[in-house]
């Protein structure tokens, strides 16, 4: 949530992908950039994006069935893909968006534009970033006063608890690994280890229990954690 949302640009063109990344690290996103479609399923899974930027012309495997793979990883079908091809028709649209990308831009397109266009998706898949109240299972988060509760009773959760039930509720039963959750919650340049994780986890499951019946967070075993 205090983390600069990251994206993944997926562009074979270097000149294009060099704009795109430095003009979205200008405007403070996060930015790792792929050249293949097989180099971005890699990256998916490593570095946990909240946005990806696809290119539909790319060699060997085309963003077309990139999108298609990405949406069916886990927790890939709330990532929002934004669809970049010089394909203006109608049917080609339609086909990116049938595929599962959440919007297309046709070349050549203005950098300002697609920013845009990259915020209003973020805006939609992350709630808490605009200050909206989060609620799952009888567990309510409002990030502009800093409270939690569980049915109806007060939680009191420290700073990176907070940080990591809101990420927990942004996506209920997505298993976060404990790599993306120190990411997400902690933020790439922060190093620590990944049994931290495990701590703020237990610290997070005595809270919400103490409030509530039962145990909310599932461990997956090899896995990570969801909110179930």
């Amino acid at each position: 949530m205090d983390r600069a949302p990251h994206v993944l640009i997926v562009e074979d063109e270097p000149a294009q992908r060099e704009i795109l990344a430095y003009n979205l690290g200008a405007e403070g996103f996060g930015v790792t950039c792929a050249e293949t479609g097989d180099e971005a399923l890699d990256l998916f899974d490593a570095v946990a994006p909240d946005l990806v930027v696809l290119d539909w012309m790319l060699p060997g495997v085309s963003g077309i069935e990139i999108c298609r793979r990405l949406k069916r990883r886990p927790g890939g079908a709330g990532i929002p893909i934004i669809m970049l091809s010089a394909r203006t028709d109608e049917s080609d649209r339609v086909r990116g968006l049938e595929t599962g990308a959440d919007d297309y831009v046709t070349k050549p397109y203005s950098v300002a534009e697609l920013i845009a266009r990259v915020r209003v998706q973020l805006r939609r898949a992350r709630p808490a970033d605009l200050g909206e109240t989060l609620s799952h299972g009888g567990i309510t988060l409002d990030p502009e006063t800093h409270r939690v509760t569980r049915d109806g009773v007060a939680v009191k959760l420290g700073p990176t608890e907070f940080r990591l039930l809101g990420t927990l509720l942004e996506k209920p039963g997505r298993v976060w690994s404990r790599e993306q959750l120190l990411d997400r919650v902690w933020g790439r340049d922060i190093h620590v280890d990944s049994r931290t994780v495990d701590v703020h986890v237990g610290r997070l499951r005595k809270s919400l229990s103490a409030a509530g019946s039962g145990d909310p967070i599932r461990t997956v075993r090899g896995a990570g954690y969801a909110l179930d």
